[in-house]
């Protein structure tokens, strides 16, 4: 809906450099590109550049890229929307529209309908905030935080996470919030649509939700306070309950326009940077778990807000990282969300890992482990906790075993001795199905070795018995099958895969030394073209234009589609996107880190290679009628190519 001339102007105005300097404090100067350590994926030496001339970014390790625009997607989470909205904000360009003027102004409606929503669930926070400093009966919620070791003023670190994750506290009263936002001139039906207030039964008016619990603010990943989280805490003396049941453990924001609980996560705004850095997600069960483990440094921790785990909460950590380890509860709960997590995973295109903890142990518990006490795990085998804290939170992550793997043990763990001939055979045909349906060529690999882990896992438990001969076989033909279907892709692939070496789309390095001759000044020409499209105009450089061929050739007439003579600008998003993989790559190597400083000296530089390319064809033209002079058997076609071959020769030096 945001009018092209509004993107172009932000596009235009944003300062590109200055964006990125927020999230990546080394990015200096070097040439006319801006280089520091790329923000998306964890390295020692600088490979991260930026353009300013052109408003873009490559990294050359990882091969992330794109606009001011991609930045803040990528990095922040936005939508392009979102993205151009907020740069045309910090440039103070005014935002304007195109379309039917009916829908104009139904988006418009809704965006501010939504923009009230956003603002409703910020008062909220401040009020709940406000209300665990000053409320009368703050010491049931400070004694919860207590209890857990995140007592505010315990620590920096304590206080920092409390105040990253806005926890505050809901007074008992029935109208405390109602009319706090009242005074602040919050709208009650706003309030009422994200669920911070509930319309009486009987008569007009609403009622505050969440009454005295410990609350939490669900931040999404732009850092908007979409809903909330109220756990349940001691009864107050003389309090009257709801009802004669036990109250919830955990009372959530109902779903609303900006809140769709399977779509979010828990934390997920305060883990984003981590995730990034450690280029892998935690994902725990419980709010508790995420503050235990972030205010003891693993800072990578999200969760789920009461849900199992969805392929759009996985879709959601893919866009940080692309690996997830499962930290959940060492309990028959805990095994069995891991285990229905799979197809989420495997759907969303994210790897898994499973990280076990001991049985009856939580995260936030394993967390706060003062050190010496050991769990049990399975029969025979206890995990040491001697190491305790984030110590011990770390060594467990950093033993976590793949997600494939970890099943196959949940499935046949010490249980499996106990269950009953039915039981046992559902076990041994869910192992059979996770086989059948892994396409992990490295567990295909294993081969041998991974029918033996199943036949000594068996062994353990029933030596001998049919059902484990029968999975043994199933097993080998299973593997057989697998490793002859992953050496077909092999072959079908074998030399169209990249490999590393200098502009693959241009040649791959393994294929260096049988590249044709000229393709170093071919390759050099077309860069120096990437780089100034505005030489496509020019005279001289037009009449070596001829001299390209091949993915040359298909290169530069992308590029002369996306750049606009009159206005001497290229687009670069259409011209990276007409490319296949390879050529991207290249193109957007070239557009970041340009090899020349100005017009003039990319015209000379590439001229010398169209002169080096030259001299190059007319030597291979005179060894050609050389050879074709050896050949000839007639006096007068002999005479004729000797003439070629001398006039290729002056032609060569410049006679």
């Amino acid at each position: 809906m945001i009018s092209p001339e509004t993107i172009a102007l932000v596009r235009e105005r944003t300062d590109i450099v200055a964006i990125i300097t927020e999230a990546v404090p080394s990015l200096k100067r070097r040439g006319r590109s801006w280089v520091g350590l790329c923000p998306f994926h964890k390295e020692k030496t600088p490979s991260f550049h930026v353009s300013p001339d052109r408003g873009f970014f490559h990294c050359f390790g990882c091969q992330e890229s794109g606009s001011a625009f991609d930045f803040l997607r990528k990095h922040e989470g936005y939508t392009f929307p979102e993205a151009v909205r907020a740069l045309a904000e910090r440039a103070g360009i005014a935002v304007e529209e195109t379309s039917d003027q009916a829908v104009v102004a139904e988006a418009d409606r809704q965006r501010k309908a939504r923009d009230e929503l956003y603002a409703v669930n910020a008062l909220a926070a401040t009020y709940f905030e406000e209300q665990l400093r000053n409320s009368e009966h703050k010491s049931y919620a400070l004694g919860e935080l207590g209890r857990r070791e995140l007592l505010p003023g315990s620590s920096a670190k304590v206080d920092e996470v409390l105040q990253s994750f806005r926890v505050g506290y809901a007074p008992p009263g029935w109208d405390g919030l109602q009319n706090f936002l009242r005074a602040q001139g919050a709208s009650p039906v706003a309030a009422e649509t994200v669920g911070l207030l509930v319309p009486r039964s009987s008569g007009s008016g609403y009622y505050d939700r969440f009454r005295h619990r410990l609350m939490f603010a669900v931040v999404d990943a732009q850092g908007r306070v979409v809903a909330f989280s109220g756990r349940v805490l001691p009864d107050l003396p003389n309090a009257p309950r709801d009802g004669e049941s036990k109250p919830p453990k955990y009372i959530n924001s109902p779903e609303s326009p900006i809140y769709t609980k399977g779509q979010m996560l828990f934390g997920i705004y305060q883990a984003r940077h981590a995730i990034r850095k450690e280029e892998r997600a935690v994902l725990v069960e419980g709010n508790f778990d995420v503050l235990s483990l972030h205010a003891r440094g693993t800072g990578n921790v999200v969760a789920p807000l009461g849900t199992a785990f969805t392929v759009e909460q996985a879709k959601l950590l893919k866009r940080f990282a692309s690996e997830v380890i499962f930290l959940f509860d060492g309990d028959a709960a805990g095994r069995k969300a891991v285990m229905l997590s799979r197809e989420t995973v495997r759907a969303a295109g994210i790897s898994a890992r499973v990280a076990v903890l001991p049985d009856g142990v939580d995260p936030d518990e394993l967390a706060r482990t003062k050190g010496g006490k050991r769990g049990k795990r399975d029969e025979g085998e206890t995990i040491d906790q001697g190491s305790h804290g984030g110590k011990a939170i770390s060594d467990l992550l950093a033993s976590a075993k793949g997600m494939f793997e970890s099943l196959v043990e949940m499935a046949l763990d010490v249980s499996f001795t106990q269950a009953d001939a039915l039981e046992r055979h559902a076990r041994i045909e869910y192992v059979k199905k996770l086989l059948a349906e892994e396409d992990d060529p490295v567990l295909c690999a294993m081969g041998k070795s991974f029918t033996d882990m199943m036949a000594g896992r068996l062994d353990i438990v029933r030596s001998g018995e049919g059902a484990f001969r029968a999975l043994e076989r199933s097993v080998k033909q299973a593997l057989t099958a697998k490793q002859a279907k992953h050496a077909a892709q092999r072959r079908l692939s074998h030399g169209q895969q990249p490999t590393r070496g200098a502009d693959p789309a241009l040649g791959t390095a393994s294929r260096i030394a049988s590249r044709p001759p000229g393709s170093a000044e071919r390759q050099a020409m077309v860069g120096i073209l990437i780089e100034w499209p505005a030489l496509l105009d020019d005279a001289d450089v037009a009449e070596e234009l001829s001299l390209l061929e091949g993915p040359g050739v298909t290169l530069v007439a992308a590029l002369r589609r996306a750049y606009q003579s009159a206005e001497k600008a290229l687009d670069i998003e259409a011209f990276l996107s007409s490319l296949p993989p390879l050529m991207k790559g290249f193109a957007a190597r070239r557009l970041a880190d340009p090899a020349t400083e100005n017009e003039a000296q990319a015209k000379g530089y590439l001229l010398d290679n169209a002169n080096k390319l030259k001299k190059l064809l007319l030597s291979q033209e005179t060894a050609l009628l050389a050879r074709e002079n050896y050949r000839a058997q007639n006096w007068e076609i002999e005479r004729g190519l000797l003439q070629q071959a001398a006039d290729k020769l002056r032609a060569k030096h410049g006679l």
